[in-house]
């Protein structure tokens, strides 16, 4: 086993990690940027490394973090660089352990189309979609013709939501072409997009599965990940609610990773329609987030599996010992506003108190009195309940989300209450389109959480988007103010350009739309403060940091 491992994360996942590496005896190195130098992950390493700028998104300052301390191994967790098979390439060059499949599995699967095209090959059915990338509008409407509409068009090497937009009408098409493209082309340095008859209000389903060795493989049942808003997801449970063809999946699932040499723990995520027929979406060459209740059904710790994959160690059972025990939920508790469209809800945490008793575990990255950065994924915790039976799952859920108390910032609390509590989730009936369309969570829309009044809200290429302007920097918990804003439109948190709305030299007024800042999977428009010229844009495709004028103005004299 490993003497030292490096963790190339942040928050609740790095926390995660270490307390596994402890278990087994392994020293851990954590990394952090500036404005984690105080966080829970570095408290619980030990030792940490600081690092500037970009702090968890560069490469070779990682491998050298990593090999000036001592390390032996690399876990990337997930996020960031877990799926980026140039930096575990970089990892293996520098002679450390990479904690992740190989670079070419990564890379082979982190295309959708090839990753299809791999399904198709092992014999797993594929929704409907393009053989290749689309090159242009009139071939996607070619498609929904034969297809029929609504149709989704979605980057070749995108996932969790980015680089997709639906048309469901032949108007539709050349818009949600082009935004997917600028999407993919921001997030994944391609704008290449292939297109999919959408299955309407299917669940969302995914298979665990463990790969000791390419061409060997096991699958620790399915999980049911249908509640999601933004295509991110909200509360995760296995085994599945309602009754669907899980060895057939599960078959399907470990038929794919025998074809690409998957090594390590990985998820083939899937659609299952109305029917109980099942569709291959795209496999996730790393942890899950939701992994967690994986561990709580089968007694496992994956994370461990990992490391002593990547040790070459055997795991210590097979697929006989691995069936299934009661039921397990999780809710990730996340800094976000329901009652405003779940806009990000950065800020200190005045109390954080964490829920207990019979069947329930909390993974979390803050503690009391830290603060939720608006710069990283808005993540505060997960909590898990475990059960005999899924209904004592359930209500042990709800025990904790009641139990759980989190001051100084919004976050997701309230709509899970109401979501785990609802007629839908108890039934297991509901589906990807539950929280849009149900009306559960109308009780939390009805009024902001401030009593305020709701983030102003556009379209932008038919996509609902947030309107930000630096003068709600001082009520955001920013540093700038409207008196002290630089002139010019600033990013509320980090994020990538996904298109900018003027030109240097366009005039503007006080409040005009001139940039889209992406970030968490939700679009904020940002506005001009002031009346003037423009004078400076970043480029579309750049990353931003919270606090960055995207759009600098020359105020107009008066």
């Amino acid at each position: 086993m490993f003497a030292r491992v490096l963790i190339a994360n942040r928050g609740e996942i790095a926390v995660r990690i270490a307390r596994t590496c402890a278990d087994l005896g392994i020293e851990t190195v954590a990394v952090h940027s500036d404005v984690d130098a105080g966080a829970r992950h570095v408290a619980m390493a030990t030792t940490a490394v600081a690092l500037s700028g970009a702090a968890y998104l560069d490469p070779s300052a990682l491998v050298e973090a990593a090999r000036a301390t001592g390390a032996d191994a690399v876990h990337p967790g997930y996020g960031f660089l877990a799926e980026n098979a140039g930096f575990a390439e970089a990892v293996i060059s520098a002679g450390l352990a990479w904690v992740g499949p190989p670079p070419d599995v990564a890379r082979a699967v982190g295309d959708k189309v090839n990753a299809r095209r791999i399904a198709l090959a092992a014999g797993v059915p594929v929704v409907p979609g393009s053989p290749g990338p689309v090159a242009s509008a009139s071939e996607a409407a070619s498609f929904a013709a034969a297809h029929g509409y609504p149709i989704a068009l979605k980057a070749a090497g995108g996932g969790g939501g980015r680089g997709l937009r639906i048309a469901r009408a032949a108007d539709d098409v050349a818009a949600a072409l082009e935004g997917a493209r600028r999407e993919a082309e921001a997030h994944f340095g391609a704008a290449d997009v292939y297109v999919e008859r959408l299955l309407e209000a299917p669940k969302h389903v995914e298979v665990q599965v463990l790969a000791p060795h390419p061409g060997e493989a096991l699958w620790l049942w399915v999980r049911d990940c249908s509640l999601q808003r933004r295509h991110q997801k909200l509360v995760e449970e296995t085994p599945p609610p309602r009754p669907c063809p899980e060895a057939e999946m599960g078959e399907a699932a470990m038929a794919i990773a025998k074809a690409c040499g998957y090594v390590g723990a990985g998820t083939v995520e899937m659609l299952l329609d109305r029917d109980g027929a099942f569709y291959f979406l795209e496999v996730n060459a790393r942890l899950q987030v939701e992994h967690t209740v994986t561990e709580e059904v089968f007694g496992v710790d994956l994370v461990e599996a990992q490391l002593r994959v990547a040790a070459g160690e055997p795991l210590g059972f097979g697929q006989a010992e691995l069936e299934p025990r009661g039921h397990a939920i999780e809710c990730r508790i996340n800094a976000e506003d329901p009652a405003a469209g779940f806009a990000p809800s950065p800020g200190r945490l005045d109390d954080l108190r964490e829920p207990a008793g019979p069947g329930v575990r909390v993974d979390s990255g803050y503690r009391a009195g830290d603060t939720v950065p608006r710069a990283y994924d808005s993540l505060i915790a997960k909590v898990i309940a475990r059960g005999s039976t899924r209904e004592q799952a359930r209500r042990r859920m709800l025990r904790a989300l009641h139990e759980m108390r989190v001051e100084g910032v919004a976050t997701t609390l309230p709509a899970q209450r109401l979501l785990v509590g609802s007629e839908e989730f108890r039934a297991g009936i509901h589906t990807v389109a539950t929280v849009e369309r149900s009306g559960v969570l109308e009780p939390l829309r009805a009024r902001p959480a401030d009593g305020g009044e709701a983030p102003r809200t556009l379209l932008v290429e038919g996509r609902a988007a947030r309107l930000w302007h630096p003068a709600m920097a001082a009520s955001a918990g920013g540093a700038a103010t409207g008196a002290t804003a630089p002139m010019g439109a600033v990013a509320p948190m980090q994020g990538t350009i996904a298109t900018t709305l003027v030109g240097v030299g366009d005039e503007v007024e006080a409040g005009a739309p001139v940039a889209v800042l992406e970030a968490m999977k939700m679009e904020t428009v940002l506005a001009a403060p002031v009346a003037g010229t423009v004078s400076e844009i970043v480029p579309r495709g750049e990353t931003v940091a919270a606090g960055s004028v995207v759009v600098r103005i020359a105020p107009r004299e008066a």
